[in-house]
């Protein structure tokens, strides 16, 4: 898979890039940030994959979401790609929360959206083979996170994937999609009316239906405005308490939705993962 570079920025020591490439996984143009820190020859480094909310693209956290110096100092390669498919071929919907900008790390079985939007796809399989081939990356060694609907996809693809992932965590996720119009709207416009299929897509579910994390850290902002209708912290604490999993779930006091509680915490969620990817 052939990649194009559009930019690069000498940044911490290490190099910033932002790529795009042909994706068989949409059949569209996809581009992803890729931060490579300052590294002996011949090392291969551990890789955090980011996943961003909605409306947003890789740029979101790669301008404001201050991982780099973290980053760096660990050694470990951060990745962030696109919330969904984009082009004019691709269907869209005029509200925020559905379409383009909205692909909720999904493989989409309705029409019109089945055949571009397999965001599940591209992360789980397509992603991590263009990153393993150009770029110095140990995939034996994965971290996942992300945001909003970003954390939704972290947590669904880490406890669908067991293994797969040695550390996984979130800022303000969407915890159960089938609990909350969000979660309702999409899932239904991409899988169909049937909530059992929606169950792989819910990470409360996934959870109730056996899935485990060896440990897990989230960050909730009590000012969040979507926390009590969308995001529901407490169903995920009391999945995790009946489970049994190790979690560290914080209620972060007169902190929003917003990078500006995203970079107040993610320096400390990078070193949450390095310390788990080390080795």
């Amino acid at each position: 898979m052939t990649l194009e570079t559009v930019s690069t920025n000498k940044t911490h020591g290490g190099v910033q890039g932002v790529y795009k490439h042909r994706s068989v996984a949409t059949g569209t143009e996809m581009t992803f940030s890729v931060f490579v820190p300052d590294h002996a020859e011949g090392a291969y480094l551990p890789v955090l994959t980011y996943l961003s909310g909605l409306t947003c693209t890789h740029a979101n956290v790669t301008e404001k979401g201050e991982y780099r110096a973290a980053c760096a100092k660990h050694g470990i390669i951060f990745v962030a790609p696109d919330t969904s498919p984009r082009g004019d071929e691709v269907p869209d919907d005029d509200a925020y929360d559905f379409g383009k900008g909205a692909g909720f790390y999904v493989n989409a079985t309705e029409e019109p959206w089945a055949q571009h939007f397999q965001m599940r796809r591209y992360v789980e399989e397509e992603l991590p083979a263009l990153i393993q081939q150009n770029f110095p990356a140990d995939m034996a060694r994965q971290g996942i996170m992300g945001h909003s609907m970003g954390g939704h996809g972290a947590l669904t693809i880490s406890l669908r994937n067991p293994g797969r992932y040695r550390s996984t965590s979130a800022f303000a996720p969407i915890v159960a999609p089938l609990e909350c119009p969000w979660g309702e709207k999409a899932l239904t416009g991409y899988i169909g009316a049937d909530k059992a299929a929606w169950r792989e897509y819910d990470a409360c579910a996934l959870i109730e239906d056996g899935a485990r994390l060896p440990d897990l850290l989230v960050d909730q902002g009590t000012a969040d405005g979507f926390l009590e209708e969308q995001l529901k912290t407490h169903l995920l604490q009391k999945a995790v308490d009946a489970a049994g999993i190790p979690a560290r779930i914080r209620m972060q006091e007169g902190y929003d939705h917003s990078y500006y509680f995203i970079s107040t915490f993610m320096a400390e969620h990078v070193d949450w993962h390095a310390e788990r990817m080390k080795g």
